[in-house]
């Protein structure tokens, strides 16, 4: 399931690469379909650099699809955590499909996470139990993930 923050995204990205391919003369049938959306003009820079208004849109919208697709700040891991008896806690972390950095800070992100619950439950310590890294591949392409058990302790 795809969580609804990137589902809205997704409508979005696919909202503009619509509009940016298909075009859209008209949606209510009220306009002639040889009207064009944008007018035919063109932006000044200076004497002799002149931009198509057209083009500038074009790459605008080239740059809002990266955007949206990169989301440079968004965190790169995803955790989900579970707790059970004896004060373990079994960690799951997934990162972004889409990245532009971070690729191997999986252990470090666990480690940070640990040391979150020990502080939070008022323990002096934690044991890393297990830890496994690896990919899931998918239609999509591949995804870097990581689990692991922790158990809080006391000194």
């Amino acid at each position: 399931m795809i969580p609804p923050f990137h589902q809205r995204r997704l409508l979005l990205l696919a909202g503009i690469a619509g509009f940016a391919l298909g075009g859209c003369s008209s949606l209510d049938g009220n306009f002639p379909s040889n009207t064009p959306i944008l007018p035919d003009a063109t932006l000044n820079l200076s004497k002799t650099t002149q931009i198509p208004l057209e083009r500038v849109v074009v790459w605008g919208l080239y740059a809002g699809a990266a955007w949206l697709i990169l989301d440079p700040l968004a965190p790169n891991w995803e955790i989900e955590q579970a707790s059970f008896p004896d004060r373990y806690y079994h960690l799951s972390l997934k990162m972004k499909r889409v990245y532009s950095g971070g690729a191997g800070e999986a252990r470090a992100v666990f480690q940070q996470r640990a040391r979150e619950l020990m502080r939070q439950n008022g323990f002096d310590a934690y044991t890393v139990v297990e830890y496994t890294e690896g990919l899931d591949s998918s239609v999509l392409g591949s995804q870097r993930v990581a689990q692991g058990v922790i158990q809080l302790t006391r000194k």
